[in-house]
């Protein structure tokens, strides 16, 4: 996908649903990035410091944003440039109907390292995202230094469900009139609170609730998760067909509990691939950098620092 330069804008009259009324996520400037005939990309940023970029990609639910990574952006916008991405779909990027496939997103992905950051970057991404991430740096491996991903989908020994039935699945929830009070069911505020709880030891936080509640009730918000839930969007065999595949590029997986997700193959695949590791913070339900937050940047320093140490 290549894109014009001059596609970076604060709004747009291209998306056929744009937030209304929504506050931002994070307390940073929020732009938006044109994509011709589809949804636009949502980012914010904070460029006063110097050094390395660090690009950090919310996860795929119901309710996603940038608010996942809240945390993060704090903590590091004072060390180095720091962008968060608010994928098409969700957050204060554009809305409605779209083919949202991995494939997509990662050509999302691709355009926003091809245009904003002005070197190679560090990419974070949550769960599912990490599949797009992955996919994103072995399309445009120069633009990426090293990879962080957080409770990563792929690992596990049950496998999504193959394409096509998912492509059959997809217009049972998206295509017919129960559409949108399905989706009001799934986004709902209890159903919101019970599922972003499960992701913490106690409790989700309530302003990550109120959030989640708010970008869900967007003008076609169903549209991007509804295509989540029939299982377009994941990656069959992802381990080795796609994780498998990324055999320079640093990375570290974030790893310990997750409702959603299960790592029974990861530590074997981190074991055959040199340039894996896996880290650790304990205990945490798939979300450490809200559970621990010294601690995750304490795993995350270290690894970049001996990205640094290796090149010297």
């Amino acid at each position: 996908m290549t894109l014009p330069k001059d596609t970076t804008m604060t709004a747009t009259n291209r998306d056929s649903h744009i937030t209304v009324g929504l506050a931002p996520a994070l307390d940073a400037p929020c732009e938006r990035i044109a994509l011709r005939h589809r949804p636009s990309l949502a980012y914010y940023s904070d460029q006063q410091a110097s050094g390395r970029p660090l690009v950090l990609i919310h996860s795929i639910n119901a309710a996603p944003s940038s608010f996942e990574v809240k945390p993060l952006f704090e903590h590091y916008r004072q060390q180095r440039p720091v962008f968060s991405l608010d994928l098409p779909g969700f957050g204060q990027a554009g809305r409605g109907p779209a083919n949202y496939s991995p494939e997509y997103y990662a050509e999302v992905i691709e355009t926003f390292l091809a245009q904003v950051p002005d070197q190679p970057v560090d990419l974070l991404a949550l769960s599912l995202s990490s599949e797009f991430a992955v996919r994103a740096t072995l399309s445009s491996p120069e633009r990426v230094r090293s990879l962080v991903l957080i409770s990563p989908t792929g690992f596990s020994k049950r496998q999504p469900p193959p394409r096509p039935f998912s492509n059959f699945i997809h217009p049972l929830l998206a295509g017919l009139p129960w559409n949108q009070p399905l989706f009001d069911l799934v986004a709902s505020r209890r159903s919101i609170n019970y599922y972003l709880s499960q992701s913490f030891m106690q409790q989700a936080p309530r302003e990550m609730v109120d959030y989640a509640f708010a970008t869900s009730h967007q003008p076609g918000a169903r549209h991007a998760p509804l295509t989540f839930l029939s299982g377009k969007l994941f990656t069959l065999q992802a381990m080795t067909k796609l994780y498998g595949q990324l055999t320079t590029h640093p990375t570290l997986v974030l790893a310990d509990r997750d409702p959603y997700v299960r790592f029974e193959g990861l530590d074997n695949f981190i074991t055959a691939h040199a340039n894996w590791r896996r880290g650790r913070v304990v205990p945490n339900m798939g979300l450490p950098h809200w559970e621990d937050l010294a601690a995750t940047v304490k795993t995350l320093d270290e690894f970049w620092a001996s990205l640094e140490s290796s090149a010297d």
